[in-house]
C-alpha cells in the first residue's frame, strides 16, 4: 500500500523525460552553443557584429541555456518552486552585486579628481 503513491509520485516527477525528450533538449543546447560559436569565431572577427553588441546576445543565449539545463536535466520544471528560486534569489544577489558595483565605481572615479 506504501508503494502506490511512491510510484505515482515518481511519475509526476519524470513527467515526460524520456530519451526522445533528453536527445531534443541536447539537440537545442547543441544549436544555442553553435549560433555562440558562429558569433564569437566568424562573425565578430570579420566586423559582421560589433563586440558590444555580440555581448549582451552571448548572455541571453548563456542563460537560455543555463535555464534549459535547470529546468530538465535537474528536473527544477516539474517543481515550479524550486524553479523559481533557483532562478530569483541569483537574479536578486546579481543586480545587488552590480549596484555595489556601480556605487564603488563611483566613489573610485571621483576619488581621482
Amino acid at each position: 500500500m506504501s508503494s502506490e503513491p511512491t510510484e505515482v509520485h515518481h511519475e509526476e516527477h519524470g513527467e515526460g523525460m524520456t530519451k526522445k525528450r533528453i536527445g531534443k533538449i541536447a539537440l537545442i543546447l547543441s544549436a544555442i552553443t553553435a549560433v555562440e560559436f558562429f558569433i564569437a569565431l566568424i562573425m565578430v572577427p570579420k566586423g559582421i557584429i560589433p563586440l558590444h553588441v555580440a555581448n549582451p546576445i552571448y548572455i541571453v543565449l548563456t542563460l537560455l541555456k543555463a535555464f534549459y539545463i535547470v529546468a530538465f536535466f535537474m528536473h527544477l520544471k516539474f517543481e515550479k518552486t524550486g524553479l523559481a528560486l533557483a532562478i530569483i534569489v541569483p537574479i536578486l544577489f546579481i543586480i545587488g552585486l552590480i549596484l555595489v558595483l556601480t556605487n564603488e565605481s563611483h566613489y573610485w572615479v571621483d576619488l581621482r579628481l
